[in-house]
């Protein structure tokens, strides 16, 4: 039965990360990969983290299965981070979060979630969006269309081109919007901008669905849910996925949630039963162990107080290495104009390089980025940022 299968082509960031790996070029530089690195070029083990986990090897005395929805500590706390406690306890029962396997198995216990509630829903995706949305949705049944997004000659969100879309999804559709540092542009929406798809949606009547990765990442952990709390709060129905991946760093642990507002109590209910099905369908139970690191983390004041200092750090680090691209890029001469990076938000931007010039940088320079000319912006230091900029000057 097997002899028949044909192999699959690499996929572009994990083939792009062997191939990185593979090179002996002592100034390779891997910009495709999409997980923080400090200044050493590691991706560390936050210290919270490190104390939680101790915390966890002395306390813990069962490894046995958590339930489909979760852990419900863990579930109020990603609900308290997302929404405020203000909003989550007015929003009260109409509310639920569950437990997931990392925000890629929020995506598709969500998936699952609208194929029953409409399976001839439309999901609509930013062009350009997170190269894993179709292929985690569409595995499900889902139907895709684009709406506008990213202007590669302004490097700007073509926002009056969005909104003239939007404007027109119809009811029991769904809009899929990144909550905060667009993966992969790195270009957000403002806040006018959020108020703007409020009110699209009440018009329209189509179900906002908020993939948010990166909280705490942007601009601040309560400012890049500004456009998570502002539809929470006026619209009838939201589903929101979120990760602990990036923030607290627990890439390979799986820890993320679903968390979904309905129009009444009794309609959260139905829900809620649902979610669990699609769940132990799945995977049955999710993974315990990234799921107690965060409540513990959180839970004590001395630990979230440490995180939250940590992930600052990180966010500081992340914005002034952008800040430094540009102005080395200006200072090595390089005419062309790179102050948008400056301005975007997260770990990520298009370099806007042609793929011509691409493939020049990975074969010549090895300077690996992915063929949209996404770029981590974490992935530059100290070491390599002189030879980055220099290969960037020199295919232009």
């Amino acid at each position: 039965m097997f002899n028949s299968l044909q192999p699959l082509p690499p996929d572009p960031i994990l083939g792009l990360s062997a191939a990185y790996r593979a090179d002996t070029n002592p100034s390779k530089v891997d910009l495709g990969v999409g997980v923080y690195k400090d200044a050493n070029g590691r991706t560390p083990v936050m210290r919270a983290v490190k104390r939680a986990e101790e915390v966890l090897v002395a306390s813990q005395d069962s490894k046995a299965y958590v339930a489909p929805t979760g852990a419900a500590g863990y579930n109020e706390i990603v609900a308290s981070l997302l929404l405020g406690n203000t909003l989550k306890q007015s929003l009260a029962d109409r509310r639920v979060t569950v437990q997931t396997p990392g925000g890629c198995g929020g995506l598709r216990i969500a998936a699952e979630f609208i194929r029953q509630a409409n399976p001839d829903a439309t999901v609509w995706v930013s062009d350009p969006t997170w190269a894993n949305h179709i292929p985690l949705l569409g595995s499900a049944g889902l139907q895709f269309k684009q709406y506008p997004y990213y202007d590669y000659d302004t490097h700007a969100v073509k926002f009056d081109e969005m909104l003239e879309c939007l404007s027109k999804v119809p009811k029991g559709d769904l809009v899929l919007l990144h909550g905060c540092c667009h993966n992969p542009s790195g270009a957000d929406l403002t806040i006018e901008q959020w108020q703007a798809v409020k009110e699209a949606a009440l018009a329209q009547g189509f179900t906002v669905f908020i993939d948010l990765a990166y909280q705490g990442l942007g601009d601040g952990l309560d400012t890049d849910v500004y456009g998570v709390r502002l539809l929470a709060e006026s619209l009838p129905e939201l589903i929101v996925v979120s990760s602990c991946s990036k923030n607290f760093g627990l890439y390979r642990e799986r820890t993320g949630a679903l968390t979904l507002i309905c129009e009444t109590t009794e309609a959260t209910a139905a829900a809620t039963t649902l979610l669990a099905a699609a769940a132990r369908a799945n995977y049955s139970m999710p993974p315990d162990h990234g799921a107690a690191i965060v409540q513990t983390i959180m839970e004590s004041p001395e630990l979230s107080s440490d995180w939250d200092s940590e992930l600052r750090e990180i966010r500081d680090r992340i914005n002034s290495l952008r800040a430094l691209l540009v102005a080395r890029l200006q200072i090595a001469g390089v005419e062309r104009d790179f102050s948008f990076i400056e301005q975007e938000k997260g770990m990520f931007s298009f370099l806007g390089v042609n793929k011509d010039q691409i493939q020049t940088l990975i074969q010549q320079y090895s300077i690996y980025l992915v063929g949209s000319s996404r770029i981590n912006i974490a992935s530059i230091n100290d070491d390599n940022i002189d030879y980055l900029v220099e290969s960037i000057k020199a295919v232009l």
